[in-house]
């Protein structure tokens, strides 16, 4: 429902929310849609077609659309299914937009007393804009501040209070409203620090849960996935990681044909695969089994693209063929290999040296040990790094999820190589969040850790 405006303190006005478009379907319906959303708003009318292209450019005055002929109850509609946004304001301009993201869901309860802002809720610039926006993963609406200072209410008893003096008491009751009927703020004491289906996540889980996915706020535009927004601005990384300057230790190739008659069947290695901590320092991993194994798992490989073409690829899937993650061994020991943090060249299939043994090596073999519960050093760490611009430059809002994926399918892939060589493999769930970086030189967003597996020989008792 329109609210009136009873005092010139107070100003509303109306707009579509971004990425709307109109479509006639083969009954004469008008229907709007916007991403994954669609709606039918009756019979097509021409009335109906100049008020949504008035709101289209808006933001128009809502007491003057309200006013017009056959109006009120289309815009409450619109209002109802999350298609239009508000900007509230004084004579002066404007102080917030409620931007909705999907339908709105009615506030269960009068507006508490004492509010506080949801700890979902983030603050943040928008990109190519001063705003700030409030949004939370879990409400139905985001709202853009033309003045940051209403923030203060929530503390504040009074307007003047949060250094508001020009902003009528009504005014600031409307922001507080809208703030909890969106689910940007929230009760004291409430849901959020009682129920489990609440407690059980952290805000960036929950953030990244809901940006990685399809929902009701995608829409045309809006950024989700294979977008190649970059295209034209910045120039793609290329498939091959910049070479370390140190030496370079080449890899004994493998004879894949043997391999096709010798090894165990795939079922038997699944079955068999098991996470093994410990490793036999008394016959330690060769550098032939370490060949073996890169080789079998992150080789860079040719094939037979589109028309003939040549396309890059390795043994396990990635996401538009991009294949952005790196490997770092880190070998305490190896028969056949010098101690050191090394990088694995997918593309020459050899070691290039990237630092011997010293505190950043020690370093990143302690967190490893540390998450096998203290059990043994490992002989061999393998840090898993990601390249993130060969996936940020073309997929919007979801690469870290692919990142994260892609780490998931090359674990299965090394524990199952792993376990047809009779290796020990381990995948960790968690590691040194910055030494590799201040090993390599690299910068942290540019290239950094998402994952780490040990592996090494395998002990006869295991």
């Amino acid at each position: 429902m329109i609210e009136s405006v009873a005092t010139t303190a107070l100003t509303e006005h109306l707009a579509l929310v971004p990425g709307v478009y109109t479509v006639v379907d083969q009954d004469d319906q008008l229907r709007l849609l916007a991403g994954s959303r669609a709606a039918t708003f009756g019979a097509v009318q021409t009335w109906k077609r100049d008020l949504l292209h008035q709101l289209a450019a808006g933001p128009c005055p809502a007491r003057d659309l309200a006013a017009r002929d056959h109006a009120a109850g289309f815009l409450t509609a619109l209002h109802a299914g999350g298609w239009l946004e508000t900007e509230v304001g004084r004579a002066q301009g404007p102080l917030y937009t409620l931007q909705p993201t999907r339908r709105p869901v009615p506030a269960s309860s009068p507006t508490p007393d004492e509010l506080i802002l949801s700890r979902f809720a983030i603050v943040h610039r928008e990109r190519d804009s001063r705003h700030l926006v409030v949004e939370s993963p879990l409400a139905w609406a985001r709202i853009r501040l033309h003045d940051p200072a209403l923030l203060g209410l929530l503390t504040a008893k009074t307007p003047a209070a949060a250094g508001l003096a020009q902003v009528p008491q009504r005014l600031a009751d409307r922001f507080l409203h809208d703030l909890y009927r969106c689910g940007l703020a929230v009760p004291v004491g409430g849901a959020e620090e009682e129920a489990f289906h609440l407690r059980q996540w952290s805000a960036h889980e929950l953030w990244f849960h809901q940006r990685s996915r399809i929902g009701h706020r995608d829409r045309l535009g809006s950024g989700y996935g294979r977008t190649r927004w970059a295209e034209g601005l910045f120039e793609p990384l290329p498939a091959r990681h910049d070479p370390y300057p140190g030496p370079v230790v080449a890899l004994p190739t493998p004879d894949l044909e043997r391999l096709r008659r010798t090894d165990p069947p795939l079922a038997a290695v699944v079955e068999d695969r098991r996470s093994v901590r410990t490793h036999d320092d008394d016959t330690p991993i060769t550098l032939e089994q370490l060949g073996e194994f890169l080789y079998r798992c992150a080789r860079m490989r040719a094939d037979s693209g589109p028309e003939g073409g040549r396309q890059l690829g390795r043994p396990y899937p990635s996401g538009g063929s991009v294949y952005e993650l790196e490997l770092y061994p880190v070998v305490r020991l190896a028969s056949g290999l010098p101690a050191g943090v090394y990088h694995y060249d997918g593309h020459d299939h050899a070691l290039r040296s990237v630092q011997g043994p010293g505190p950043g090596m020690a370093r990143l073999i302690a967190a490893a040990r540390r998450g096998t519960f203290e059990q043994s050093t490992p002989q061999v760490l393998i840090v898993v790094a990601a390249r993130f611009g060969r996936l940020a430059w073309t997929y919007e809002q979801m690469p870290y999820s692919l990142v994260l994926k892609h780490v998931g399918v090359l674990y299965q892939t090394m524990y199952l190589a792993a376990t047809a060589m009779g290796l020990a493999a381990c995948g960790l769930g968690g590691g040194d969040r910055e030494t590799l970086n201040e090993v390599t030189g690299v910068g942290y967003t540019d290239e950094s850790a998402v994952g780490e597996f040990l592996l090494g020989s395998r002990p006869a008792t295991q």
